[in-house]
């Protein structure tokens, strides 16, 4: 599964991990650092090396909660053209999917990105609202149309975008489980720099590091976690320094404080996270969904939060693997999902099927 020359250096890394003699139990905040972990198998590798690694609230389709699904599920069955990305069409609710309304007769379509809804919105006289999804990795180039202007008057957006850093000490604030250090998404710190993510270690003692996505980043971001734990040195680190600065990229951010406000909220599997979520700000509420469709969105029914026996919320906590769910593989797979973990190409039911054996 490695090159040759990248395999002899995974093995000096698991070997200079098991020199230091630490037992430890890290969770990442990220579909894409699961993907690496299990397709290349490093799950065995590390274990071999005492160390453990869980996946977190990393998956952004995967947090969106039912409620958020199915208030774009009613709009879409009350005349709104919904646009999103693949991954949410499928996420299954009490009322349905969004494939099942598009199956129903109600317009919902897969864009690759807010500009293809801008210029569907511009074609047609009916009102469209956008479903932004994601973390702070996405929610920028969200924010680039609102900013830019000229928008048409039928479009809108469903803000579900979140910040990373709050999901995070929800975790640590919740105690349900131990976790002596954390692998920080690298993708978002693109965007956010280091900045957020400093308070976990000055405040809470929790050593922490970057980490970019190719194997050799994941199992080096383990040995640097390892390392601080073994030197009692808690700080937090960048292994991804080639595209990860201090501060980020300035004008993603600019574009997220201009267009967004923290709000509090629900995440899939937790209690209302406080500052979590970002909602439009007043300036933009003549394109904020929430607000123009307020009428509409008043039917949305009630949901459940999860399907009858999804344990979706406690992978995204961390407290079991996917294949401990009793429905994993069985009634609950890629073709018949229960849950977004075995939906979205990121969520941690999906890859443990996908990838099954290679645990």
């Amino acid at each position: 599964m490695f090159k040759y020359r990248d395999e002899a250096t995974a093995t000096k890394i698991v070997a200079a991990i098991k020199d230091l003699g630490v037992k430890c139990k890290f969770m990442h905040i990220c579909g894409t650092h699961q993907d690496t972990i299990v397709r290349f198998g490093l799950t065995q590798m590390l274990a071999d090396a005492g160390i453990e690694v869980h996946q977190g609230p990393g998956c952004p389709v995967c947090v969106t909660t039912s409620k958020e699904v199915a208030d774009a599920i009613t709009l879409a069955r009350n005349g709104v053209t919904i646009c999103a990305f693949g991954d949410m069409m499928r996420v299954p609710t009490t009322i349905g999917s969004l494939f099942d309304a598009k199956a129903d007769g109600a317009d919902v379509r897969i864009v690759y990105s807010v500009e293809d809804a801008v210029r569907m919105a511009r074609e047609q006289s009916t009102p469209l609202t956008f479903v932004g999804v994601g973390f702070e990795t996405t929610a920028p180039s969200t924010g680039v149309p609102l900013l830019k202007g000229g928008l048409p008057e039928n479009f809108s957006i469903y803000s579900c975008h979140r910040y990373t850093a709050p999901a995070v000490e929800a975790i640590i604030g919740l105690g349900e489980n131990t976790i002596d250090g954390f692998i920080m998404p690298g993708h978002v710190a693109v965007i956010t720099g280091m900045d957020p993510f400093e308070k976990f270690t000055s405040k809470y003692g929790i050593p922490q590091v970057v980490t970019g996505f190719e194997p050799l980043d994941m199992l080096m971001g383990c040995y640097m976690l390892a390392k601080q734990i073994h030197d009692g040195q808690p700080r937090i680190e960048n292994e991804y320094t080639r595209l990860v600065k201090d501060h980020g990229n300035p004008k993603a951010r600019k574009i997220l404080e201009e267009v967004f406000t923290p709000v509090d909220r629900e995440w899939r599997g937790f209690p209302v996270i406080k500052q979590s979520a970002m909602a439009l700000k007043d300036e933009f509420s003549a394109f904020d969904a929430t607000k123009v469709h307020e009428d509409i969105l008043a039917k949305t029914p009630a949901v459940e939060g999860e399907s009858a026996g999804c344990s979706c919320g406690q992978v995204l906590r961390g407290l079991i693997d996917s294949e401990q769910c009793p429905m994993f593989g069985k009634a609950c797979k890629p073709t018949s999902p229960k849950g977004p973990c075995m939906v979205s190409a990121e969520g941690n039911c999906n890859i443990a099927y996908r990838f099954r054996g290679r645990l």
